[in-house]
């Protein structure tokens, strides 16, 4: 990794605005037959290529290379070493498992997969499923982007960019494995000649997870890209990413063993069209269609009196969909100045399903709602001789809350000579009402009147080399959230709703990293501290609140520590370790009514892998991988009452066909 209310139901319109602008996800444009290299550049933070060095806000990029070589499954397992963010999942594999950045809440964090945002209305994501099949870099930015990218980008922007072909056609099929019944296979395929490149993947794991019974995760995973350039100044790419899976769960609420039958199931599709024109050396547009579409559900049949309220079943199934359309263009007037101006619509649905049964009977319900949403977005971006400045404005009209603006500026400078660098950058961010907060009925009622939830951000960071083989950063941020929604049940009057707009919170914190790079040997390191506070608490009070007024917020840990080395041992073996350590954290015992409050123990937890290159550069080619997930064996739990993997011990393959 390095640094770096009008009507409802009313139709998407506007593409022949969208015509004269570029997409949403606003990759570099192709130029005939020219292959395309993102190195010493970041895309998400202004939504098109630019060189690391300009992005005030401080941006980790993670390189595919290195997952694949040291054999991590799950993106989320890469994001745990990431200075700023934290990882809690209820237990196993394959169970909710959220990503909390600069200690902001888990639904503000915009996740994208090539251009395409995933995050469910009202903006959570869970990182369970998420793989590393097929991914050539993730990026994360850090600091509100809702100038650039909308609800959901209160905290940060993370996003996963897929392979793309280049050269004669290649493959490979790999597989793996190991501890709790583990196996995981995947193959791919990918090539470009001349103005078309192309770039698949199919993929999937399963394990039998931490659990006596009940506890397994089966998923399959499939991409697909194809980039074309149509002639000297046009291009176009399809890009498409499908994944299934189950995960079995024998828990409560409260993670006690109680079921023997109980899972979840969903899957999710992603669809990118993106193509864009060079009219001049100086203009450039680009016009998007994105589809994202999710269904899930559970499924908890009654079994026997062990269940936990005996011969009791539950089913449920949600569909969710989210179809977006626009463009963007890009004006560079004179050397080092980019404007660049944008329109999208888009249109959200959640369809829902619901049976129950009991010894009082059964019930059933079922919903539907959808919205839409319109925005303008626009930046300016600035670069001279060691300065670079950038300002963004967005102005949204939705559907439900009406208009709401945001804001984001930054600046960077450097002394090439001195390998200095300096960044300062602040904004403000949304995060939309959910569905159901907003048209919930029967015994919770939804508010349509609620409003975004929002933040303010600032931070400031230096960075600094030292004779080109050692980097230190050092960032410290502070974001304020206000509107935070809250739900009651005893509402300020009868027949008002149980959601209202009322509590707000901070956190403030400093991120140091450090990159070391001694011949062959690659280090790095960070350290996050963080300080959250609770200003105001709203409704939620008495001894089971989990929002409490002067405290800090639940599962976000005060310090975390981590270290990674990267040591090539020959030219055939290469070494990576890493290692982590998460500080004490607050929770909530939910075992009890109402739930104590508790405190989750610190924990280390090590991770080593090797790889051995057994074809000696030669094709076909092999390559065998060894993994040892929590080497230690330490015992601790991210979310209280839910255990994590113990140490686990992993062996794969890889064999590579073609390319060169």
């Amino acid at each position: 990794m390095r640094h770096v209310n009008p009507a409802r139901g009313r139709p998407l319109h506007g593409l022949a605005v969208a015509a004269a602008a570029c997409a949403v996800f606003a990759a570099p444009p192709l130029r005939a037959q020219e292959p395309i290299s993102l190195e010493g550049l970041v895309v998400t933070a202004y939504r098109l290529a630019e060189p690391e060095w300009t992005v005030a806000a401080n941006t980790t990029v993670i390189e595919g290379e290195a997952l694949e070589r040291a054999g991590i499954e799950f993106v989320s397992d890469a994001l745990r070493q990431i200075a700023g963010l934290a990882v809690a999942r209820n237990g196993s594999f394959g169970a909710i498992t959220s990503v909390f950045l600069r200690g902001g809440e888990s639904d503000y964090v915009h996740v994208l997969v090539d251009g395409v945002r995933v995050n469910e209305p009202g903006g959570s994501y869970d990182f369970a499923s998420l793989t590393t099949d097929n991914v050539e870099r993730i990026e994360i930015v850090r600091g509100p982007a809702s100038a650039l990218y909308g609800s959901d980008a209160v905290s940060g922007v993370i996003q996963i960019f897929t392979r793309r072909g280049a050269g004669p056609p290649r493959g490979s099929v790999s597989f793996q494995t190991g501890s709790f019944g583990t196996t995981r296979w995947q193959g791919d395929l990918s090539g470009g000649t001349g103005g078309l490149s192309y770039a698949f993947s199919l993929g999937g794991s399963a394990t039998d997870g931490v659990l006596a019974f009940n506890n397994e995760h089966r998923q399959t995973t499939a991409t697909g890209r194809v980039q074309a350039n149509l002639d000297a100044d046009t291009d176009a790419t399809f890009a498409i990413r499908y994944n299934d899976s189950r995960f079995h769960y024998p828990t409560d609420g409260s993670g006690n063993v109680v079921d023997r039958n109980a899972y979840s199931f969903g899957d999710a599709l992603t669809v990118n069209i993106d193509a864009g024109r060079r009219w001049a050396d100086a203009l450039e547009t680009r016009l998007f269609l994105n589809v994202w579409e999710s269904d899930r559900g559970t499924d908890d049949a009654p079994d026997s009196p062990a269940d936990s309220l005996g011969f009791f079943g539950f089913k449920s199934l949600t569909d969710t969909r989210r179809v977006t359309a626009g463009g963007r263009a890009l004006w560079r007037p004179s050397a080092g100045l980019a404007v660049t101006t944008g329109y999208e619509e888009e249109r959200q649905s959640v369809r829902g399903f619901n049976q129950s049964s009991s010894q009082f009977g059964e019930s059933s319900g079922s919903s539907g709602n959808d919205w839409w949403n319109r925005a303008l977005h626009g930046q300016v971006s600035w670069v001279r001789d060691a300065l670079a400045l950038n300002a963004g404005l967005r102005a949204e009209d939705d559907e439900r809350f009406g208009a709401a603006a945001t804001w984001r500026t930054g600046a960077a400078w450097r002394a090439e000579a001195s390998g200095t660098r300096l960044r300062v950058s602040a904004g403000t961010g949304i995060k939309e009402p959910t569905f159901f907060e907003t048209f919930a009925t029967g015994f919770v009622t939804g508010n349509p009147d609620l409003t975004p939830e929002r933040s303010t951000s600032f931070e400031g960071g230096i960075d600094q080399e030292f004779g080109g083989t050692f980097k230190l950063s050092l960032t410290g941020f502070s974001q304020s959230y206000r509107d935070l929604i809250q739900y009651t049940g005893s509402p300020p009057a009868e027949g008002d709703p149980n959601f209202f707009n009322v509590a707000k919170a901070r956190s403030r914190g400093l991120e140091t990293e450090a990159n070391v790079e001694a011949g062959r040997l690659r280090l790095t390191g960070s350290y996050t501290y963080l300080d959250t506070e609770v200003r105001d608490s709203g409704f939620d009070e008495g001894p089971g609140a989990t929002f409490v007024e002067g405290s800090a917020l639940l599962r976000r840990p005060k310090h975390t520590m981590t270290a990674s080395a990267f040591y090539p041992v020959s030219s055939r073996v290469d070494l990576d370790v890493s290692l982590r350590r998460v500080g004490e954290r607050e929770d909530r015992d939910f075992a009890s009514f109402p739930a104590e409050p508790v405190s989750l123990p610190a924990y280390t937890v090590l991770d080593l892998s090797a790889s051995f290159d057994l074809g000696g550069g030669r094709r076909p080619g092999f390559t065998l991988t060894v993994r040892a997930e929590n080497l230690l064996d330490s015992a601790y739990e991210e979310v209280w009452g839910f255990a994590a993997p113990g140490r686990g011990l992993y062996v794969g393959g890889r064999v590579v066909l073609g390319g060169s």
